[in-house]
């Protein structure tokens, strides 16, 4: 493929990157919590996360299951270090999550839950959420990570099928 060729592909990336702003504007005053300034950021993991994930319908599902459970273990790290803080202080939230980390390994034994990069991206999503969104909850911040990586994924998918299609166009040319 020569360079002309394929300066096609990065325009083509650039537009879905346009989109994914444009999207997120729009849909930003409609997500909560309430006066969110967007949550593209999480779009933009997702999308990434998409291509470690095999670039494949099933990697995709599998990518979107563990974002979920990553959330799942930051609330359960975020109760369970509270709960602990008042007997074992400095240490409750370390401790906490240590053992959620530890036990979290275990889903790669199972296909559907196996992408544990997705799982620490989700994880560090909905830590990052809750820390910095004012008038975040567990529930709004659940909510709206989901849908944001939903979309990063769905973008990451039409990459990969624009993407395909062009190459072959090309080569068969």
């Amino acid at each position: 493929m020569s360079l002309k060729q394929f300066a096609i592909i990065p325009i083509i990336i650039g537009v879905l990157a346009f989109g994914i702003q444009m999207l997120d504007q729009l849909l930003a005053p409609f997500m909560p919590p309430a006066g969110n300034v967007g949550f593209s950021w999480i779009c933009f993991q997702s999308w990434a996360v998409y291509f470690f994930s095999g670039c494949t319908l099933k990697g995709g599902i599998k990518a979107l299951i563990s974002y979920g459970l990553g959330i799942i273990a930051s609330i359960v790290i975020i109760i369970t270090g509270g709960a602990m803080a008042p007997a074992i202080g400095f240490a409750a939230v370390p401790l906490a999550v240590g053992v959620i980390a530890c036990a979290a390994i275990f889903l790669e034994r199972n296909d559907w839950t196996s992408c544990i990069p997705a799982l620490f991206i989700g994880a560090g999503a909905f830590f990052a959420f809750m820390n910095y969104v004012p008038e975040a909850t567990f529930g709004n911040a659940s909510l709206t990570i989901m849908v944001y990586c939903f979309i990063g994924l769905l973008f990451g998918f039409v990459t990969v099928a624009l993407r395909s299609s062009y190459e072959k166009k090309v080569k068969n040319k």
